[in-house]
């Protein structure tokens, strides 16, 4: 390729130009906001919220830069496994795993690390605009329309390959149906999600944590009664960043003694951060309406030379840590793609099938879940009472049995899939486990 061009500068974006940039002469990233020294733009309302990278994701970032885990250390992030990772369900701590290493650290740090390592690239470069519209020719995308920063009049830049990566707001979908180009179908799940952020600081307490997340189980019904929901984790500058999630009207609220006292009604960790550390910020809210899928697959006819990535292609309930990973694996999704060596002005089914395959496991896994919760009504997939009733039993099994809850960590980590859970010797060792306990 001479020329390859990415919308959007964010994490999905930055992790396409990387990869791209092994297979074009150039790629252009293409990004409304205004990046100095390396601040954090706004273009995704939510990016200070608490982001998990979970271990799957960790192994691509590192995998595509690699020393950059060493390089965020070096400046203040925290790397942890085994007791320095834990995970509560209904209040109980799971089995440590030294097998499961999480990167402590805010999104703004990992995001702003890999923007000066893409833009570092000889070949990459960052282009203040926004994207306009397709230039399309023919069964193919040959460009892009955009409107520098700070201009009014629209400008055309050529590609060989495009990448959405506008996240939510992409706007992919109404330059096709423009364009006479059917439209991806988007699937939907209602999930009314509020979560909220703030900031502490970190001294001595909980020496050797990094990591600490609470969620609700089987034991409570997957409601807030046993434990408060909730994650913390150590950051850059000495720092604990600590988020809060509740459904529909139990969402947290902007007001610091509602969040102090909710904090402490939570596991271990977060009560003595709760109690012992200082409240460095606001408490910043956002609210997570609907999980939502493009299905690309899924129309007959669709232009060679694009792409979808991230958010703009699935977007699911953030509780369970997975965008980053996703785009992260959607990258090498792309990058496998390039090396079958199809043209690139070719229509991308087969990256679409390759995405796919990853997307398909976070939807379920996440939508799945979300459809414990009473208010959410579904769309439920077929056979979804035996899902619950097996998920339930190795939910609680894996809680106390350290071999079932490997598996069950690899999976939630995205380094399995999910039929691993289901296999006849996982099945039979929870039975075993909960007919003990019994």
């Amino acid at each position: 390729m001479q020329r390859a061009v990415v919308l959007g500068g964010s994490y999905a974006g930055l992790l396409a130009a990387r990869v791209l940039s092994d297979f074009a002469e150039e790629v252009v990233i293409v990004e409304p906001d205004r990046f100095n020294d390396g601040a954090t733009g706004q273009g995704a309302p939510h990016r200070n919220q608490l982001h998990a990278l979970l271990a799957m994701g960790h192994i691509q970032l590192e995998r595509w830069f690699p020393g950059i885990t060493r390089e965020m250390t070096t400046k203040g992030a925290l790397i942890g496994s085994g007791r320095a990772v834990q995970f509560y369900v209904d209040g109980t701590l799971r089995p440590p795993l030294n097998s499961v290493e999480m990167l402590g650290a805010t999104r703004p740090f990992i995001e702003d690390t890999v923007r000066r390592r893409t833009a570092a690239l000889p070949n990459v470069r960052i282009l203040a605009g926004r994207g306009q519209g397709l230039l399309v020719e023919g069964e193919r995308v040959r460009g892009i329309h955009y409107v520098p920063t700070g201009q009014q009049s629209a400008d055309t830049l050529t590609a060989d390959l495009v990448v959405d990566a506008m996240g939510r707001s992409s706007r992919l979908s109404a330059w096709l149906e423009q364009q006479g180009w059917a439209v991806p179908p988007l699937q939907r799940m209602q999930i009314d999600l509020g979560y909220a952020t703030a900031t502490f600081s970190r001294g001595d307490e909980l020496p050797g944590t990094v990591i600490a997340h609470s969620s609700p189980g089987p034991d409570s019904n997957y409601q807030p009664t046993l434990c408060e929901p909730g994650a913390l984790a150590g950051v850059e500058n000495n720092r604990w960043t600590v988020v809060l999630a509740g459904y529909a009207s139990y969402r947290p609220t902007k007001n610091p003694q509602d969040f102090l006292a909710r904090m402490r009604r939570g596991v271990t960790p977060l009560r003595e951060v709760a109690e012992q550390s200082a409240l460095q910020s606001d408490i910043e809210t956002f609210h997570f309406r609907e999980s939502r899928r493009r299905l690309f697959r899924t129309v007959r006819r669709f232009p060679g030379g694009l792409v979808a990535m991230g958010d703009s292609m699935a977007s699911v309930n953030p509780i369970y840590g997975q965008g980053l990973t996703l785009a992260a694996l959607q990258a090498s999704a792309l990058a496998s793609y390039l090396r079958s060596g199809t043209p690139p002005h070719a229509p991308a089914w087969e990256y679409f099938r390759r995405a796919d395959a990853f997307v398909d496991v976070g939807w379920k896994l996440s939508t799945t879940a979300d459809l414990a919760q009473p208010h959410v009504t579904g769309p439920y997939p077929r056979g979804y009472p035996l899902i619950r009733w097996a998920g339930d039993r190795i939910t609680r099994a894996s809680v106390s049995d350290p071999e079932l809850n490997r598996v069950y960590m690899d999976v939630v980590h995205m380094r399995r899939h999910p039929r691993h859970l289901t296999s006849a010797r996982v099945l039979l060792r929870a039975a075993r486990i909960l007919c003990g306990s019994a």
